[in-house]
C-alpha cells in the first residue's frame, strides 16, 4: 500500500509513518507539511499513492481547502482526514469533499492501521458517528442536479452490488457471492457512479445512506 502523509507536525508525523510501516507491504511514498506542499508532491510523483492521511489544520493550504483541490484534480484519491476536530460541521464538509474516513487524532495506532486499510480495500471506513451524520443531517451539492423525486433507474443487479459495497465487501467478495466475475463488478460499480452521480465509492455510500437505497442494520467493523 502506497501511503502519503500531509502533516504540519512533523514529530506526529514520524510517528505516523512509523505506525503505518509496521503494516504488511507498506510504504510511504512522501510526506508534506501543508496543503500545497502536498499537491505539489503529487503532481511530480510517478505514481500515486493508495490513500492519503489529510491533517485540516495546516499553514499555507489547509486541509479543507486542500481537499477541494484533490476533489478537482484526483477525484480517484482516497483520501482520511486527520484531525482533532470532530464537530458536525467539520464532519459534513469534509463528506461532502469525499473524505473516504474521518479519524480523530487520539485514535489508537490499531484504529489508525484499521481505517487504512479498510479505505484501500473497500473505499471507505465510517463509523456509527459518522453514519449517522450522513443519514440524518447531510445535504449533499449533487441532490440538486440529480431529478425530483430521486429515482436513479438502477438494475436489480446494480442494487444488489450497491448493497454489498455499502456492507463493506470487497470487489472479489462481491463477485463471489454474486457469481460474476470482479471485472463485471468493476463495471457495475462504473455505472453506479455514472447513474448517482458520484466520483467514488465513499460518494456512493453517502448517497445510497441518504437516499434510502440500501438498508444496513449494521456496518463490519
Amino acid at each position: 500500500m502506497r501511503i502519503a502523509l500531509a502533516d504540519d507536525e512533523a514529530l506526529f508525523r514520524r510517528g505516523i509513518a512509523l505506525i503505518l510501516e509496521e503494516m504488511e507491504d507498506t510504504e510511504i511514498v512522501f510526506e508534506a507539511d501543508n496543503g500545497q506542499s502536498m499537491l505539489d508532491q503529487l503532481a511530480r510523483a510517478p505514481v500515486q499513492p493508495d490513500v492519503l492521511l489529510l491533517d485540516l489544520n495546516m499553514p499555507v493550504l489547509n486541509g479543507v481547502d486542500a481537499a477541494k483541490a484533490l476533489r478537482e484534480q484526483y477525484p480517484e484519491l482516497r483520501f482520511i482526514v486527520l484531525t482533532t476536530y470532530f464537530s458536525k460541521s467539520f464532519v459534513l464538509s469534509m463528506l461532502e469533499l469525499g473524505a473516504a474516513a474521518y479519524l480523530p487524532k487520539n485514535a489508537t495506532p490499531e484504529l489508525m492501521q484499521t481505517t487504512v486499510r479498510e479505505v484501500v480495500e473497500k473505499g471507505f471506513f465510517y463509523n456509527d458517528e459518522v453514519l449517522a451524520i450522513i443519514r440524518e443531517n447531510m445535504v449533499k451539492p449533487t441532490r440538486q442536479k440529480l431529478s425530483k423525486p430521486f429515482q436513479p433507474n438502477l438494475t436489480a443487479r446494480e442494487r444488489e452490488v450497491l448493497q454489498l459495497i455499502c456492507e463493506e465487501h470487497t470487489t472479489p467478495e462481491i463477485a463471489e457471492q454474486l457469481f460474476i466475475s470482479t471485472r463485471t463488478v468493476e463495471g457495475h460499480r462504473n455505472n453506479l457512479l455514472s447513474k448517482l452521480q458520484c466520483r467514488n465509492t465513499a460518494g456512493l455510500v453517502v448517497v445510497a445512506l441518504q437516499e434510502g437505497l440500501v438498508e444496513i442494520k449494521r456496518f463490519r467493523f
